[in-house]
């Protein structure tokens, strides 16, 4: 399915398409963090409109088409409009809007809890890569929290993303049990999410250890957890690289937008941990998959044209 099928088209978006706004958000941070102004400002118009489109198309369903919105409240992709809401607010606490930030905190955190509930409840064996987007809403509220923590010096918000990021580990576990790893070699995309999640995990662990909060041993353990989430993330990237030259898989889906966030997050992951961490050599590493992140991006994005074009003629043709 396209993101631009025709007129009206933001009605007929799935929830899968919330990606698109996750990776857009995401390499919007990264370019932030790297100095890329202009180019990160740009991006996050892009994220934010996008945002707004499937924030109205959401209202609509949930307004209008309870039906439909049951349906796919059901389903993992639907955790995208937590995890888009989270990135996006991230980046507005980076530009220094945190009233605006802690605005999507709130609205996330409402979303967050029945969104999870109906995910979980129809999680079965053998699953696709989305059913790690548990995780990664959850630590996208971790993160948000501690980056508003950060700015505001508010404890107890900081002390609320811990028990979100400890949370967001366990459903990372309980995701990995369920996942079908044969998505490896044959997935549409999401796949990619199984290192994303624990990219996004170790990005929200690199803001708790640059807290005040915490001093000594948790200072310490949290270091430690995070590098090690870091590493694990990184073990990824290079499986499921290899495993895309191995098994080409270039014919365009939405679920493509899973894997550029990753990749986005992965990149954002490193440069944010390189500081609290003390391990320099990371921002250099971080700078080079941000912008085979970005190529990732622009190339989704053509395929996405390109699909949309060649959809358009062949109607045209009929």
């Amino acid at each position: 399915m396209s993101i631009l099928p025709g007129r009206d088209w933001w009605t007929g978006l799935p929830p899968a398409a919330g990606a698109a706004v996750m990776a857009t958000g995401i390499i919007s941070v990264g370019l932030h963090l790297t100095g890329q102004e202009a180019a990160s400002l740009a991006a996050l118009v892009v994220a934010g409109a996008l945002w707004l489109v499937l924030a109205a198309d959401f209202t609509s369903r949930l307004l209008g088409d309870r039906g439909r919105f049951r349906a796919e409240a059901d389903t993992p992709a639907a955790l995208t409009a937590v995890a888009a809401t989270t990135v996006i607010g991230a980046r507005l606490s980076q530009q220094g809007w945190q009233t605006a930030a802690a605005e999507l905190l709130v609205v996330a955190a409402l979303l967050w809890p029945g969104l999870l509930f109906n995910v979980l409840r129809h999680w079965r064996r053998r699953m696709p890569g989305a059913a790690f987007l548990g995780c990664v809403a959850t630590q996208g509220l971790s993160l948000l929290a501690a980056s508003l923590a950060d700015a505001g010096h508010q404890d107890p918000l900081a002390r609320a993303a811990l028990a979100a990021f400890c949370l967001g580990l366990l459903l990372y576990l309980a995701a990995l049990f369920r996942f079908d790893l044969r998505e490896v070699v044959g997935g549409a995309g999401d796949h990619w999410v199984a290192g994303g999640a624990l990219s996004i995990s170790a990005l929200a662990g690199s803001k708790l250890t640059a807290s005040p909060v915490w001093t000594g041993t948790a200072h310490t353990t949290l270091r430690t957890v995070t590098l090690a989430l870091l590493a694990l993330s990184l073990v990824w990237y290079v499986v499921l690289l290899a495993a895309e030259l191995r098994h080409p898989r270039p014919r365009y889906d939405i679920r493509r937008w899973a894997t550029v966030f990753p990749l986005g997050m992965t990149a954002t992951a490193c440069l944010s941990v390189a500081g609290p961490a003390g391990v320099a050599w990371l921002r250099p590493l971080g700078e080079v998959l941000l912008w085979i992140a970005v190529g990732a991006w622009l190339l989704t994005f053509a395929a996405l044209v390109a699909a949309h074009l060649t959809a358009g003629s062949g109607a045209t043709g009929r």
